[in-house]
């Protein structure tokens, strides 16, 4: 028996370029800052990201904070600890 879907996507990412049409920034109370000295571009907090608000800044990774959600899983996943969440005001 084929499994049958709720919504129109099969998969979560099959419709990337609708992740980010909602400006999610407002209910977040904390949000990662990069130290961009420490980053050595290993790409984990890119992979971890469950939103896919990581982008790629050519000397480091650095997050897109209009649609963060503040989780902090970037900077857990960090092993240099390039990333540090602070409180938002």
């Amino acid at each position: 028996m084929a499994m049958k879907f709720i919504t129109e996507f099969e998969f979560s990412w099959a419709f990337g370029d609708k992740l980010f049409i909602l400006n999610t920034a407002d209910w977040r109370y904390q949000r990662p800052v990069t130290k961009v000295r420490k980053c050595c571009k290993c790409g984990m907090c890119y992979f971890f990201c469950p939103t896919g608000c990581i982008k790629d800044m050519e000397t480091h990774f650095s997050p897109d904070l209009n649609y963060c959600k503040g989780c902090g899983i970037c900077a857990e996943s960090c092993p240099r600890g390039a990333i540090r969440m602070v409180r938002e005001y």
